[in-house]
């Protein structure tokens, strides 16, 4: 069986940059199909989603606001604090094990379909560089052409709209840490009162304009460690984008496949047309084998489709598949690599639910005066404490505070009952005093009810004192 020519990676280089070091640009040609439809219904929802959450409120806070100044954080109507921040070990791992799940299973769908380096740069920035310098041909034309009033037209019009899309999406980013009404204040007040988000703002503008104006795909092949990764993490029975040599070689234009000679040799299905690479936003030709440049977006799988149609053979000829199947070997789908990712996946998952659903609405905790541990007063004994309360709720919400003690005791709350805002916090002092006696020291409770969410915690508490009669 014929092997597949080798050209791009094969060459020993990176398939955007040319031998000499120097960047190549990648133009990608327009193309239609089943997976390029989906894709940009998936990138429309997507966007959708990161432009519309700010403006989302719920419990009476944006749906995600992260307000790292003031160490508050408000998710889909739950309030956190920096104390919680161990939840976010559970949320980390959930996510890698998520990732290297997938990515046994279907491989790269994340690069091709959720990434935002993906969303935004095929669903935002090249859809507006095509509607501005038009199809491939032309922008290629305009790459190698001199500087002509057109060019520098065209130039100037994409760049002021890469610029303009830049600058909202860093503000829609920031946001979601000042909230939207805080963002409208400081862009009615003007920079100077507020320095330092309009400083990450621009800076956030700029990167993004650097990165989807002019590096893009060279964030997926020289910087993202995942492409690298990828190997590790893939077997021979993980989807991915490939080509089915035996069906495809040896390759040959078109009008050698029609040659009529009894003697001629046989001829693939690839008909070397190289729109498979000319559609491929990071250039490579999938014809040579799996490569760390291909972010699996299916675009060489719809342009090879569409020839195939027209020459009215079959499609597939690039597709989905695993390595065993494009080499017609069963493809099998419960592998231990998976099973294994799955069972990490599951533990984590379980370990971050039971965090998030055994979370307490409020804090409280009780606390002893600093010095003495207690003092004498004649007959009597006094302990101080200090009950120190947290409120969780997206709301407002009141806690009523009672002390249980076993014995006869005398007890001083200054408040029985605490209003606070969503996570504002308190401290409450507590003095306990008793009669001296063989009963101290003892174990008493201090019961904190949440009004909102109808919560009780009851907390025990070790009262200090000299043992004896009393006197």
């Amino acid at each position: 069986m014929a092997q597949p020519r080798a050209s791009g990676p094969g060459t020993g280089h990176l398939s955007s940059i040319r031998p000499d070091g120097s960047r190549l640009g990648i133009h990608p040609s327009d193309v239609r199909g089943r997976f390029i439809t989906w894709r940009r219904i998936v990138f429309a929802v997507l966007i959708a989603i990161y432009a519309v959450m700010p403006f989302i409120r719920m419990g009476g806070h944006p749906a995600i606001h992260l307000d790292v100044a003031a160490r508050r954080f408000y998710l889909f109507g739950s309030t956190f604090n920096a104390q919680d921040f161990w939840i976010v070990l559970f949320l980390l791992t959930t996510t890698g094990f998520s990732l290297l799940f997938a990515t046994a299973w279907l491989g790269r769908v994340w690069c091709g379909w959720a990434c935002p380096q993906t969303v935004f740069l095929e669903g935002v920035y090249r859809r507006l560089e095509r509607w501005i310098d038009g199809p491939r041909e032309r922008r290629l034309k305009l790459a190698a052409g001199p500087w002509t009033p057109e060019r520098v037209l065209r130039a100037v019009t994409k760049h002021g709209a890469f610029l303009v899309v830049s600058w909202l999406l860093a503000h829609v980013a920031l946001a979601f840490f000042v909230s939207v009404k805080g963002l409208g204040s400081m862009v009615l007040d003007g920079p100077g009162g507020h320095a330092v988000p309009f400083t990450w703002a621009m800076a956030v503008t700029g990167a993004l304009y650097f990165n989807f104006a002019w590096f893009r795909e060279q964030l997926c092949v020289v910087l993202c460690p995942y492409g690298r990764l990828q190997s590790a993490m893939q077997d021979r029975d993980s989807l991915l984008i490939g080509y089915d040599i035996a069906r495809g070689e040896p390759r040959g234009r078109l009008v050698k496949a029609r040659m009529a000679l009894a003697e001629a040799p046989r001829q693939g299905d690839c008909v070397d047309c190289r729109k498979c690479v000319t559609a491929c936003p990071t250039g490579i030709d999938i014809r040579n084998g799996l490569q760390m440049d291909c972010i699996a977006c299916a675009q060489c799988v719809d342009a090879c489709d569409e020839v195939m149609g027209k020459l009215g053979r079959p499609k597939g000829l690039i597709r989905y598949d695993s390595l065993n199947g494009l080499e017609g070997q069963p493809r099998r789908v419960l592998r231990p690599r998976l099973l294994l990712y799955g069972g990490f996946l599951l533990v984590s998952a379980l370990a971050l639910t039971v965090s998030l659903v055994g979370r307490t609405p409020f804090e409280a905790n009780l606390l002893r005066f600093q010095g003495l541990p207690y003092f004498l007063e004649g007959t009597t004994v006094r302990n101080q404490f200090e009950l120190h309360l947290v409120n969780k709720n997206p709301v407002e919400s009141t806690f009523t505070v009672r002390v249980d003690s076993p014995v006869p005791a005398n007890v001083v709350v200054p408040q029985q009952q605490v209003t606070l805002g969503s996570l504002e916090s308190f401290r409450l002092p507590l003095f306990v005093t008793v009669e001296r006696g063989p009963h101290v020291p003892f174990v008493f409770n201090v019961e904190v009810t949440d009004q909102v969410s109808g919560q009780v915690r009851r907390l025990d508490a070790r009262f200090l004192g000299p043992p004896g009669a009393s006197r």
